[in-house]
């Protein structure tokens, strides 16, 4: 699993782009992991999938509420993780209205997932393997905090909690 002080992993995700500039078309769009995180700082949350209650009603909507303060802490990017497809996350995006303000990643194959080890098996709910719940904070593609969730559980990786961590690693 990956620890604070990994970087994070190769690979890419995907997010839907509504407006099309900055070499970005409308669409589906894939975005390397590395130059996407070089020279940032980015509150990183991860979530089991896209209009999931929990994820809804309180991750989401708590990172989008944060969104100004965590960007005066210094975050440069809101990113939120999700074993769901391009198009799935746009729609969510706009259903929690975070566009311009959370990044929606697509990590349709859960190869992200994969790749640090945070991933949770749901096949016997009819979900297959999804992401764990957790957040990062990740600096130029270092994880410097790393707040993973137990079984059912929101407690570590809200937005209040984040807000804490970069107040005290970024200010």
């Amino acid at each position: 699993m990956i620890k604070v002080g990994d970087k994070l992993p190769a690979g890419t995700l995907n997010e839907f782009v509504e407006v099309e500039g900055n070499g970005c078309s409308i669409g589906p769009n894939s975005f390397d992991i590395e130059k996407s995180t070089a020279g940032k700082k980015i509150a990183l949350f991860a979530l089991p999938g896209a209009y999931t209650p929990t994820c809804s009603a309180k991750h989401v909507p708590g990172y989008v509420a944060r969104a100004p303060e965590l960007k005066a802490a210094g975050i440069d990017e809101i990113w939120c993780v999700s074993v769901n497809d391009a198009f799935v996350m746009g729609a969510w995006g706009r259903d929690q209205k975070a566009s311009g303000v959370v990044r929606m990643m697509a990590d349709g194959s859960a190869d992200f997932a994969k790749a640090t080890g945070l991933t949770l098996d749901l096949t016997a709910r009819g979900m297959g393997l999804r992401s764990n719940r957790y957040s990062m904070l990740v600096v130029d593609g270092v994880v410097k905090s790393l707040n993973v969730e137990g079984p059912g559980k929101f407690e570590v990786s809200d937005a209040d909690t984040m807000l804490g961590q970069a107040k005290a690693l970024l200010v």
